[in-house]
């Protein structure tokens, strides 16, 4: 069945297959930038990903980290925003942050404990808008430890 998504032109749309979806269930861990877009732009793919999450059965998670991070950047620059973050809050697991321990991936270190996070709550993806940091590994399991690293955009696109 497709899953429309307004606001974007038809090439946009992921198709979601049911037969796919209960193939693999997802585990999708969210680094900060991913749920400060999805409050601040509810037309967005992030705000959409957010919205089809619970019918999809997909699981989502995130540390308290990266809430904390997407709470300042919130309050800094879209304050007004702050009620919707709240919303979004409520469909998503928290899941404790991991600060210490050895990263198998080459990361600077304030993006460590989100990638071990995701580690440690056995997450089949990691979705950040960091291409800077995360970029060498978005796409690429066999190089991030197993975990599938990619944009929303990304995400949505390969469903």
């Amino acid at each position: 069945r497709r899953v429309g998504f307004p606001g974007y032109t038809r090439r946009y749309y992921p198709r979601v297959f049911k037969e796919k979806i209960e193939q693999a269930e997802m585990k999708i861990f969210l680094d900060a930038n991913v749920l400060f877009t999805a409050a601040h732009n509810p037309k967005g793919k992030a705000s959409f990903l957010m919205s089809i999450a619970e019918a999809q059965k997909w699981t989502v998670l995130i540390c308290a980290l990266a809430i904390e991070e997407a709470t300042r950047n919130l309050d800094m620059k879209f304050p007004s925003c702050l009620s919707g973050f709240k919303k979004f809050l409520r469909g998503i697991h928290v899941v404790p942050t991991v600060l210490g321990g050895d990263c198998p991936i080459a990361l600077p270190e304030k993006d460590r404990p989100i990638f071990l996070s995701a580690v440690h709550a056995k997450c089949s993806h990691l979705l950040t808008g960091d291409l800077r940091d995360f970029g060498r590994y978005m796409n690429q399991p066999k190089k991030s430890g197993g975990i599938l690293i990619q944009t929303v955009a990304d995400f949505l696109a390969s469903l």
